[in-house]
This record gives structure tokens, sequence and C-alpha cells, in this order.
């Protein structure tokens, strides 16, 4: 009688397909067991929650750029202006860091500078101070008033122009964070000014190196 019910085509069949199942599920268990978890970042992964490089603005030579301009290069985008006394002089001097840490891989890179006070930031004033730090990686970017506030609010950026003194001279508070885009546009990490050098150069590299960029 046992014999008799194991020997069923149909109990065969069942029994084969199970055992089928249950090895493929062994595998899958043991591919899962042997797969390393994603190294984590160093830097702020913004990946997902901040819209794709897209503007349509003015670089340093006059000529009309936009987001899609940089595709295929990892792009790091800064907003600030020329006139500002501390934050992005420094900010721009440790991206120079930076880019001399990721080595040859910097010609894959862009250092995209965005004036948040276009009434002053020329052209031309804005390839000088850019060209000041980098010659080869760096572009400043200007545009109207419309088109940097449109911009700066589709990245979170807030700036505001701060009282003129006695001269007319003014600052301009501003964010001071560091958005880096991979190759193909795509928001990926934002780094501060509390990242070190090293951390933001590892980051970047990996960014440079992804196979989905």
């Amino acid at each position: 009688m046992h014999a008799s019910f194991l020997s069923s085509p149909i109990l065969r069949f069942q029994l084969h397909r199970w055992t089928r199942r249950t090895a493929l599920l062994s595998l899958c268990c043991a591919l899962a067991a042997c797969a390393k978890p994603s190294e984590p970042w160093h830097l702020t992964d913004v990946s997902g929650h901040l819209p794709d490089l897209d503007f349509s603005l003015i670089d340093d030579s006059g000529a009309p750029v936009t987001g899609h301009s940089f595709e295929g290069r990892t792009t790091l985008v800064y907003f600030g202006y020329t006139h500002c006394p501390d934050v992005c002089p420094e900010t721009m001097a440790r991206l120079m860091q930076v880019l001399q840490r990721v080595g040859a891989d910097a010609d894959r890179t862009r250092i995209v500078f965005i004036s948040v006070d276009p009434a002053r930031d020329t052209p031309a004033l804005l390839r000088s101070y850019v060209r000041a730090f980098d010659d080869k990686h760096a572009v400043g970017l200007t545009g109207t008033e419309r088109a940097i506030e449109t911009v700066a609010q589709r990245y979170r950026v807030a700036y505001q122009m701060e009282k003129r003194d006695p001269s007319g001279a003014y600052e301009v508070t501003h964010s001071s964070a560091v958005y880096i885009f991979d190759a193909a546009g795509h928001a990926r990490l934002l780094a501060t000014d509390h990242d070190s050098v090293e951390a933001i150069a590892a980051d970047l590299k990996r960014v440079i190196h992804a196979k989905d960029a």
C-alpha cells in the first residue's frame, strides 16, 4: 500500500517540484548570506530625494548652458558669490584639495559655481574668480534674478541679500552645501563644511566609478 502510494506519477511530480523549489530557495538564501552589505556613504545620501541636474543659465563665457551640458561628468554644484569674504573661497579651496585627492579622475568631474548675486557677478567676473582656483575643472554660472531664484528653489538653497553699508556694498547670506550629481545628472550626495576633504574625495570617487552613474 505504501509502495504503491509513492509510485504515483502525480505524487512523484509534486515531490520533484517541491525538491526543486527547496533547492532554489536554499541557493537564494546562500547567495544572500554571502552578499556583502553596501558600504555606507561618508556624506549625506540624497539619491531619490532631490531632482536631477536641470537649469537654464549663462556660463562664464557668456554662453547659454543647461544641466544637460554636464552630462557624462560627475558634477559638484556650489551656490555662492564672488564678493563672499570667507565661506565661498574656503569651500572652493577645499574642493581643489578634493580634486587633487581623486587624481586622474578629476578630469571626469566639473565644479559648477552658481552665483546668488547676479547683480554683481557678471560672466567676466565669474570667469576670473573660478579660474583663480581651477582653470580646467571649474566654471561659473549666472543669469537673471528669476533664473537664479528658480534653480535655488529647485535644490532648496536659501540665500538673502543683507543690508547695504554706507558705501553701497553688501553681503549675501547663503547655504554652503555642495551638491554632487553623477554622470547621468542624478543627485547623489550632499557635502557640508563639516565633511572632511578625505571623506568628500572618497565618496566622489565612488560616484565617478558607480556602474549606474
